[in-house]
């Protein structure tokens, strides 16, 4: 019989390694498996973040590495706090956030209702609905910068079909009251197809014995829906919520790909402000500050929601 690689790796191991290794504790063992991921996370995420906090103090400038950063104490917060520009991107950033949204959550849940239903091309038209989100972001800004072209874009002459407009009257990412709305439907578009999912798994999570139960009470169809599957739907459509409020506040590279964030700064969201203050203007401890009162506020309205999350599960 041939010797097998844990045979021959046992029989090449030193006697006093071995005698070790038979002594350890489970829970050692464990925290030998464990240590390289945490140091990893220590390293990858930990030790930026600790860094971040410290040249927001500073009025460091990665431009000028030879120059020593001077401490300026809370001030690039004060700036960023009294900034009114600053308002206007969180201002446009909410406008985005609120509006992606709604409009994906109430799209995405009526598909999934639908889709739940047992029909014939159900998995066909399943597949098809989620393919925009398997895209790439740069791929689908680039595809839809296509699409709004005033001239030869096929939204405008789907707009003008309906409402009977000329379409090469306006500019969807070139107008300064469409270009918001723009990015809104181009992300509608994409990650729909995510709040479908989950809400799909939440409605097959029901179990068709609670409806059946209701319908020997006589209930009737509607009652069913408010008083069966949206409280118990809510717990899924409230992840969704978590998740896609959480990208998108951070949204960055499909805005890039369609507007640049103007006209102007109309679509200029809080990320690509960030990051012209970082990488264009290099003004890397006042970047800082602005990167640390992002993550407080999405980490603090984060653990907010979660809490509430969690007690409309234990309802």
């Amino acid at each position: 019989m041939s010797e097998s690689a844990i045979d021959r790796i046992a029989r090449a191991t030193p006697d006093r390694v071995s005698r070790r290794a038979t002594g350890l504790s489970d829970r050692a063992i464990a925290w030998i498996f464990v240590t390289p991921t945490i140091l990893l996370l220590l390293a990858v995420n930990i030790f930026p973040l600790i860094w971040t906090v410290r040249l927001s103090f500073t009025n460091f400038r990665v431009n000028r590495p030879n120059e020593a950063p001077e401490f300026v104490g809370l001030r690039n917060y004060e700036r960023i706090l009294t900034d009114g520009d600053i308002w206007l991107t969180m201002q446009a950033t909410a406008h985005f956030l609120f509006w992606t949204i709604a409009l994906q959550v109430m799209i995405g849940f009526t598909l999934a209702y639908l889709i739940n239903k047992k029909f014939k091309g159900n998995d066909l038209w399943t597949t098809i609905i989620v393919l925009p989100m398997m895209l790439s972001p740069a791929v689908v800004g680039n595809f839809w910068t296509f699409l709004y072209q005033p001239q030869i874009g096929l939204f405008n002459y789907a707009v003008a079909f309906v409402t009977g407009v000329d379409p090469s009257s306006f500019s969807m990412i070139g107008d300064v009251s469409l270009a918001p709305w723009a990015i809104v439907i181009v992300d509608t578009w994409m990650w729909t197809p995510f709040v479908m999912l989950i809400c799909l798994a939440g409605l097959r999570s029901i179990p068709d014995s609670i409806y059946e139960a209701a319908e020997c009470d006589r209930a009737s169809k509607w009652r069913q829906f408010w008083t069966i599957t949206i409280p118990l739907v809510l717990p899924f459509l409230m992840l969704a919520i978590l998740f896609r409020g959480i990208e998108n506040f951070k949204m960055f590279d499909l805005v890039v790909q369609l507007t640049g964030g103007g006209p102007g700064s109309i679509t200029e969201l809080t990320s690509i402000n960030l990051k012209r203050e970082a990488f264009e203007k290099w003004r890397t401890g006042y970047a800082s500050a602005y990167a640390v009162i992002l993550f407080v506020t999405v980490f603090g309205l984060a653990s907010i929601y979660v809490k509430a999350l969690n007690k409309v599960k234990e309802r």
